[in-house]
């Protein structure tokens, strides 16, 4: 209980933060995105806005299930990290919606969306650490996961929360500050050319 509650956190806040990008699609396709983006301000600021929407929906989400684990005999670590885990849940969180708008700003269906999701949503949360411990895998596998994003999340959620890291905090956050900021510069620019 103790090792999978903040992976059950973690893809919560991962399904929740790159499905907000379908609502780019659907707003497409009826016709509000085109009344957004004919607002007297720059698109950057629609999507900046759009996305932090989602992510915040997404971290709500993530508290909840949070809670819902204290009912069931999941105990913290330190009563403090729950400060630092809300943290890392919205940086988490941030990153993966802007993932999702990047994905959603060139594509015109939903079901190429849920497609191209479902095929990165999935090996990223079974090779993130979120169900099984790091430790004692092959090296093809490890090399795999440390270039993936959520493991970072999984780690720093866990770490905060149980004080169970396989990477140093540090190492957590700076990694997901740069994925999220390089993100955001190419989700602004692909919002940018976006054709309604």
């Amino acid at each position: 209980m103790q090792f999978l509650v903040p992976g059950v956190i973690t893809m919560t806040i991962l399904f929740t933060a790159m499905f907000s990008g379908l609502e780019i699609i659907w707003d497409r396709q009826f016709g509000f995105l085109k009344e957004m983006l004919v607002a007297p301000v720059p698109r950057v600021q629609i999507m900046i806005g759009r996305s932090l929407g989602g992510a915040t929906l997404a971290v709500f989400q993530g508290i909840v299930v949070l809670l819902l684990s204290f009912i069931v005999g999941f105990r913290l670590h330190n009563f403090w990290g729950i400060i630092s885990a809300i943290g890392f849940m919205f940086l988490i969180a941030f990153l993966f919606t802007l993932l999702g708008t990047a994905i959603a700003s060139r594509l015109k269906d939903a079901q190429g969306f849920q497609l191209i999701m479902n095929f990165l949503v999935m090996p990223m949360l079974f090779l993130s650490g979120a169900f099984f411990p790091l430790e004692g895998l092959p090296k093809v596998i490890y090399t795999i996961i440390r270039v993936n994003p959520l493991a970072y999340g999984v780690d720093a959620i866990r770490g905060a929360l149980i004080g169970l890291n396989h990477f140093t905090q540090f190492t957590n956050f700076s990694v997901l500050t740069i994925i999220t900021l390089l993100l955001l510069f190419v989700s602004s620019y692909l919002f940018s050319k976006i054709q309604v």
